[in-house]
């Protein structure tokens, strides 16, 4: 392995991304390891993906189980692990349908084209799609046009049309958007890349009534607060509202692409044969692994942990800014948590993030100016406490610098 890696990487790759100083070669548990055994504490988990951590044992052997197996077949044949694990996510949850696919971006581009399609075929010309400002729902053309952040939009035109925004937590907002001609409604009940902010609950309350109302489909994106990131196994449960679709991917797959939309039955003829599709979704080797982590993670003294740890992570947090007094706000559900940084350090969080990883802790952003934390759900209270204390260290810093 070169020591040369971001020199090269630059020869190689279109510079995307703006990698950190940090090239993991092996993972363990809530730890990553370079090529010179450094080592980081990792409180991003691959952007809430690694809920069991790194090579977790059985994960692995299912993985290995299948690969022995049948890695891919076509889907006008069944597999047995995509079977048992839509059987399993229906029984777990208040829908009736599955479909699986490969990513967070596949898995809304298919519930926004499934409610297009119910649409058209019982309401004829309503199609319009109404989401939220400051909202993420993928990299796809018709993603970024319905993702709220023009940032991620603006440069790709001509858009898709009939998409409209109104604003997060504003009931008023959405009462003037959703009328007889909307198809679907969109929204995370989490903004996770927009800030990491809490939907109101009356605000998705009333989000049911209006979908209710003018016959349009509501859309959860829990594409990162789904799989027990919250607490419970789905963002939803908090609130008390049942979506019509839900899309799924990072933490169903635990680091193997998947992702799955997961559809009321009275919604599930928006698709028929031939319809829409997927060459690898669904596939036999990230089925099993994806079966494995939804039963590990499903489990009720599993969830009860994640909330134990969070009131950890958020006192520590809190103790931390009440020292050195960086942060505005501290918010977030369980183990997805954003801190927005005070006025004289706004549009520092991507420093903070690079500092983080010169001390030994990889954390994320969320927007320029809010730290995501969103560990690996396993994550113990020794490494818990070591992260902070390097944390700490880049804060000052920061502070210093």
């Amino acid at each position: 392995m070169t020591a040369n890696f971001q020199s090269e990487h630059l020869d190689y790759f279109l510079d995307i991304y703006g990698q950190v100083d940090f090239l993991p070669i092996y993972g363990h548990e809530s730890r990553l390891y370079d090529i010179n055994n450094n080592m980081v504490i990792d409180f991003s988990a691959g952007i809430a993906v690694n809920s069991l951590g790194h090579a977790h044992p059985a994960l692995i052997g299912a993985l290995v189980e299948q690969a022995n197996k049948l890695w891919h077949c076509s889907n006008i044949m069944l597999n047995q692990p995509a079977l048992e694990l839509a059987k399993l996510l229906v029984e777990k949850s208040c829908f009736d349908k599955v479909f699986f696919c490969n990513s967070g971006t596949e898995a809304n581009e298919a519930a926004l084209k499934l409610a297009r399609r119910y649409a058209f075929k019982n309401f004829n010309k309503k199609n319009k799609i109404v989401s939220f400002k400051n909202s993420f729902h993928g990299r796809t053309l018709f993603a970024v046009s319905v993702g709220g952040q023009t940032k991620y939009s603006q440069d790709f035109a001509p858009l898709p049309s009939g998409i409209e925004h109104g604003i997060f937590n504003d009931i008023n907002s959405a009462i003037s958007l959703i009328n007889d001609e909307t198809a679907a409604v969109i929204v995370e009940p989490i903004q996770a890349e927009g800030g990491v902010i809490p939907a109101d609950i009356n605000f998705l309350k009333k989000l049911r009534e209006l979908c209710d109302e003018h016959k349009a489909i509501l859309i959860f994106d829990e594409v990162q607060t789904g799989l027990g990131r919250t607490g419970k196994l789905f963002a939803y449960e908090h609130y008390g509202v049942e979506p019509d679709i839900i899309s799924l991917a990072k933490a169903l797959g635990c680091g193997f692409p998947i992702g799955a939309i997961l559809v009321k039955e009275k919604f599930a003829n928006g698709f028929e044969i031939g319809s829409h599709g997927t060459t690898f979704g669904g596939n036999p080797l990230a089925c099993s692994v994806a079966l494995i982590a939804f039963k590990i993670i499903s489990n009720p003294e599993f969830l009860t942990q994640v909330l134990n740890k969070s009131t950890v992570f958020f006192n520590i947090i809190n103790e931390i800014n009440n020292d050195l007094q960086i942060y505005d706000d501290i918010r977030g559900i369980g183990l997805l948590i954003g801190a927005e940084l005070k006025d004289e350090y706004k549009n520092k969080a991507r420093d903070l993030m690079n500092l983080g990883f010169k001390y030994g802790v990889a954390t994320l952003t969320a927007t320029a100016d809010v730290t995501r934390f969103t560990p690996p759900l396993i994550i113990n209270h020794i490494d818990i406490n070591y992260g902070f204390e390097r944390f700490y260290n880049a804060i000052k810093e920061l502070k210093n610098s």
